[in-house]
């Protein structure tokens, strides 16, 4: 068979890229809420300096805050800074074990965004657009690469934090893709989908001979349709038939020694963003493409010091783990991973506790590792306050190229006719790959 006739029979058949690819897997931690960079990678004497005072007027000009009343008083750095690594990039008191790592990384501290509220910023992180309805970057992904599992989803979503992230499933979703390309959302704790047993009475030989029949009737509908939809069914049906050995299999951390448990901090019974870093690596050695663990908790309007404390303590261990259990494996060089929220916080405080930060979309920090990424740089520069960019600015479109890039594609090329127009996930402003991240 021919590779698109094989494509249209299996739309999750790996494919192949417009260049090679310096990553074959993508494992995105995404810290939902929008952590402070001020207080975790972003260290700014001059902040600590004027902590109490009004910013400058000219600082100000055209601003939009979401809540607090831009000419708040400024807010210093709440937890103290190092430098670390043979890099010497400065890492925050609160990430000891992302210490440990930090000349694996690499750092872009120039991010900006155009939303800055938590369902659009979101939302545009994920798809390229602050407008429901687009395909995520997993979703393009997967619809670019195909999956190597034939036994898991190819794009599998799992949630932890105080709840599930303000965007929804449109973080995951498929847009006008077909949805065979969309997240599967995983549970940690017992069954990782429910309802995946046979109901009493109910042997494999019968449900086999059920699942034949009904696919061969889709199948002679696709082949009258062509409707990608029925595709999607018949790969659903099979996947869900598949999992009922292949997601015990990889939920089942009996198999994983103690030395690695620990390196996690993982404890088997209980959920936990840990867990949840352990099993992508699981799914990433079993052949998914594309992993996303979405964190919930960072978004500090007040309680900053102790939540940035919990939430550190709940996260920092494991994400410096999965680096190193990959890294051991020889996983890590084909696995890009990427770790940060859909904006920043403000330089200014909000509440009158002097202990939060409000949505900041002008300057936040994220970084990648792995999969073809320069290890122990650090790109960019924010002003004295942190407050704006003033080098090397890293747009979500450049961004997005950037990965695109890594995974093998042209980010200009990769497009799917929608409505006229040849959709793209960098949409049609300038984006650019950022070059100083490539190893």
């Amino acid at each position: 068979l021919s590779e698109a006739t094989t494509a249209a029979s299996d739309p999750l058949t790996s494919k192949r890229s417009h260049i090679p690819g310096r990553a074959k897997n993508v494992i995105y931690l995404f810290m939902a809420g929008a952590p402070s960079h001020l207080e975790m990678f972003d260290y700014k004497p001059q902040l600590a300096k004027y902590d109490g005072t009004l910013p400058p007027a000219e600082l100000l000009q055209g601003y939009r805050a979401a809540f607090i009343n831009p000419n708040s008083k400024l807010l210093g750095p709440k937890f103290r800074f190092s430098q670390q690594g043979e890099c010497g990039a400065d890492i925050s008191e609160l990430l000891p074990y992302t210490a440990r790592v930090v000349d694996d990384l690499a750092i872009i501290k120039s991010m900006q965004t155009d939303a800055f509220n938590h369902a659009p910023a979101q939302i545009m992180m994920n798809t390229g657009s602050q407008l429901f309805g687009k395909p995520s970057l997993g979703a393009w992904t997967l619809y670019g690469l195909g999956s190597e599992s034939r036994n898991l989803p190819g794009f599998v979503v799992f949630s932890s934090g105080t709840k599930g992230p303000s965007g929804g499933n449109s973080n995951w979703g498929s847009g006008f893709l077909p949805t065979v390309y969309q997240g599967v959302q995983l549970r940690n704790v017992g069954d990782p989908v429910l309802y995946l047993s046979n109901p009493s009475g109910i042997d494999g030989v019968a449900q086999r001979d059920a699942l034949d029949a009904i696919n061969d009737l889709n199948r002679q509908r696709l082949a009258v349709t062509g409707d990608p939809e029925i595709a999607t069914r018949i790969n659903s049906f099979e996947m869900a038939y598949r999992m009922q050995a292949s997601g015990p299999e990889l939920t089942d951390l009996s198999t994983e020694p103690k030395h690695i448990l620990d390196l996690y901090g993982v404890d088997p019974a209980e959920a936990s963003f840990a867990k949840n870093c352990l099993l992508a690596r699981r799914l990433v050695e079993r052949g998914t493409r594309f992993v996303q663990l979405f964190h919930e908790a960072w978004d500090q309007h007040g309680n900053l010091k102790a939540d940035l404390k919990k939430n550190c303590l709940a996260t920092d261990q494991a994400c410096a783990a999965l680096i190193l259990d990959l890294k051991q494996r020889g996983l890590l060089e084909e696995t890009l991973i990427i770790w940060g929220g859909e904006f920043g916080r403000t330089p200014m405080v909000q509440g009158g506790g002097d202990d939060g930060r409000d949505h900041h979309p002008n300057a936040f920090t994220m970084w990648l590792a792995g999969g073809g990424v320069q290890g122990g740089v650090t790109h960019g520069e924010t002003d004295e306050f942190g407050f704006n960019v003033t080098r090397d600015r890293v747009h979500v479109r450049d961004l997005h190229a950037t990965i695109l890039h890594l995974l093998g594609f042209d980010p200009h090329r990769l497009s799917v006719k929608f409505q006229g127009l040849d959709q793209r996930l960098i949409g049609v402003e300038p984006a650019h790959v950022v070059q100083e991240l490539l190893a």
